[in-house]
């Protein structure tokens, strides 16, 4: 029986309430020893992540990843702690584990680990002793899972689709390894992917004994695709059926895969045999959850072909039938992370809403009105066998991820976890402060600000407009390690973050509107949303401001470039300069979507909307501009930045060029990171301050 609206009202208002705390001491923060977070404040700070709760009901294991500065790089290990209350206990101490499963029984943790070298599957008894490897497999372990009988772990690792046994990988990886002629061939397009180079292996997915016996079987032998899909699949794209006889995958196998977003539903027999494809739509088809009666398949599908932005609605499998269903179809917005309540009459999910990814509940059946069951940002979830209780990981822009657990009607919710608790006690951070503006064409956007530290609203801030990526994302209420607000807004600047056209969580329409149009609404967004913040905060200095973005907020940056002077200084990370070079990426989905055709086929489309043709204007506005990227982005290739810091010195603007060795699309390494925080830091200071 469902609590009364009220009461689940007092429970979601909870979380809101710690984020209100967090920033209602500012005022007293020089009197409580509080200071402005720093870098080295960020930095130090605990990420709790793959949280899991045990079958019974009374512990929740998760990892907890802290950056080793001299390593350079972060050191993960497994926790677990009571859901009762009480003191968390560390399991691992090797700084490489990961993805912590219970076994059905719950006496037994699997987990990856890479403490000896490669990634391989580990299993920790509750009993005591010490953790030991399932799997010795030459290729590597990726991704575990445990079948509801528990009698089999699933996982993967990435093989040559024609070598039918782990001797012939590892002869063939190791005559790589030792030929000192390291050339990169391809005949195929998605030859490389974000980081990697794609040169012959693909990910299988395995079946092995859990109690060490035997070998490990390929369950998708021959296979020249990946389980789940290269970089745009996870681990929720496979999973068990509840008598643990079959598993469901999902697999792109279209000829051209750099054009395709097509990922299908597949089920294989732990027995072995031909992979069986049940769904056949364009889109891409994710997320398969058996229902606990075994009836039905929930998941989430995207039903445009070639739109990787497209809506993600919750679709239902009749494994007798054969047939599939859209259930929320009349619900704009996308589901993710689905789960089945335990009388497999209704499914539980997230979505991105207006900054927010609140947790619904929707009967499952077509047409069915999903209800809201709690809001805030809840970064995963999940519902417990017996359906009384949902563990979520939680988080907000002034706290740190932590593990929560609450009721299945939302009642009752309560922090698990409290890694970082400790530190943000000596932090002053500001909630978040949102409001809406008219856009382009009178549309409503919504809109993020920070104040900084120690705010005195008789003085004048510069503000620093931060322009998220995607372009199809949004800023959320959520920490972050990369792009942190409240770091940005401790150095003395009010940060300023605007959810304009093309941005997610706030209907297909608002989001497609920046198809072929991605300097148009986009850009007009921005600089209303800067016009509205000007007019409602007195405080901010219309007359010291910065902008910065990576990916597409790069791209927004080098357009400003182009198009006005009202800025001090810019930063560009990754940002797309040339649509017609950036055809050199490896997601040719993206583009052609996006510019509705090839450069070959739609070339207005990518001159109209490339900075590089408007880049005489450079030298007219002159705007100081800081250009990163990381030399190992295959998805902006670096040479973007190349280009445009190119022609910023051409025309004497003042600008610098950071290139990262090591880096991708982002910046991950600790040290690193760092540099990248003080380099930009110290861009701004010298144009803002």
């Amino acid at each position: 029986m469902r609590t009364s609206v009220h009461k689940r009202s007092v429970a979601c208002g909870l979380w809101a309430s710690l984020a209100v705390l967090a920033s209602s001491t500012a005022a007293g923060a020089q009197e409580t020893g509080k200071h402005a977070i720093t870098f080295d404040d960020l930095i130090a700070m605990h990420r709790v992540a793959e949280a899991e709760l045990s079958p019974d009901g009374k512990w929740v294991a998760y990892t907890v990843a802290t950056p080793d500065m001299d390593a350079n790089r972060n050191a993960t290990n497994l926790w677990m702690a009571p859901i009762a209350g009480g003191d968390a206990i560390q399991l691992t101490r090797t700084g490489k584990d990961s993805s912590p499963k219970w076994s059905p029984n719950g006496k037994t943790i699997a987990f990856l680990s890479a403490r000896s070298g490669d990634s391989q599957v580990y299993v920790l008894s509750m009993e005591g002793g010490e953790a030991h490897p399932l799997t010795k497999i030459s290729t590597g372990a990726d991704i575990v899972k445990w079948s509801p009988d528990g009698k089999t772990l699933a996982f993967t690792s990435s093989v040559y689709p024609d070598c039918k046994d782990d001797e012939c990988n590892k002869k063939r990886n190791d005559e790589k390894e030792k030929n000192k002629v390291k050339a990169h061939v391809a005949e195929n397009l998605l030859y490389r992917h974000w980081t990697h180079w794609n040169e012959g292996p693909r990910a299988h997915l395995f079946v092995t004994a859990s109690d060490g016996s035997g070998e490990a079987k390929d369950l998708t032998p021959g296979a020249n695709y990946d389980v789940p899909p290269d970089q745009r699949g996870e681990e929720s794209d496979i999973n068990f059926s509840p008598d643990s006889k079959e598993i469901c995958f999902t697999a792109v196998t279209d000829k051209v895969e750099a054009t395709s977003t097509n990922g299908d539903l597949f089920i294989v027999l732990l027995s072995g045999g031909e992979p069986k494809r049940i769904t056949t739509q364009p889109g891409f088809d994710g997320n398969p959850v058996y229902s606990p009666d075994g009836k039905h398949i929930a998941y989430h599908a995207q039903l445009t072909a070639g739109y990787e932005a497209d809506r993600w609605r919750v679709m239902l499998y009749d494994r007798a039938t054969g047939k599939s269903e859209n259930l929320s179809e009349g619900f704009d917005r996308s589901a993710t992370n689905l789960a089945w309540s335990p009388d497999s009459k209704n499914v539980y999910f997230l979505a991105e809403n207006q900054t927010q990814q609140p947790v619904y509940e929707m009967e499952a059946k077509p047409g069915a009105t999903p209800k809201k069951l709690l809001d805030g940002f809840n970064a995963a979830m999940q519902l417990s066998g017996d359906g009384k209780t949902l563990l979520l990981t939680r988080t907000s822009l002034t706290i740190p991820s932590e593990v929560f657990v609450a009721a299945s009607d939302c009642s009752g919710l309560r922090p698990i976890t409290h890694t970082n608790d400790a530190p943000a006690a000596k932090l002053e951070r500001n909630a978040a402060e949102t409001f809406w503006f008219e856009g382009a064409e009178g549309t409503k956007v919504q809109a993020m600000l920070i104040r900084p530290p120690q705010f005195d609203a008789r003085k004048k801030y510069p503000m620093l407009v931060l322009l998220h990526g995607g372009p199809q994302t949004m800023w959320s209420n959520a920490w972050g390690y990369r792009w942190n607000a409240q770091v940005f807004s401790g150095a003395g600047y009010v940060t300023l973050m605007i959810n304009r056209r093309g941005s997610t969580g706030y209907g297909q329409k608002f989001t497609d509107e920046i198809t072929n149009d991605w300097g148009g609404k986009a850009y007009v967004d921005v600089m209303k949303g800067i016009d509205a913040t000007l007019a409602k905060f007195s405080f901010v200095d219309g007359k010291k401001m910065a902008a910065a973005g990576g990916s597409y907020g790069g791209y927004m940056v080098d357009w400003i470039a182009t198009h006005t002077d009202r800025f001090k200084a810019l930063v560009s990370h990754a940002g797309v300069y040339d649509k017609v070079s950036m055809y050199a990426t490896e997601e040719l989905w993206f583009e052609e979507h996006d510019f509705q055709g090839t450069p070959w086929s739609n070339p207005e489309s990518y001159r109209k909307w490339a900075p590089a043709t408007y880049a005489v204007a450079l030298g007219k506005y002159k705007t100081p501009t800081l250009v990163i990227a990381g030399e190992k982005d295959f998805r902006v290739p670096y040479t973007q930045s190349l280009e445009f810091f190119t022609a910023l010195q051409r025309q004497g603007v003042p600008s610098k060029l950071v290139v990262f060795p090591d880096e991708g699309h982002w910046v991950l390494k600790p040290l690193n990171s760092k540099f990248w925080y003080k380099t930009f830091f110290d861009w701004l200071a010298t144009y803002l301050k």
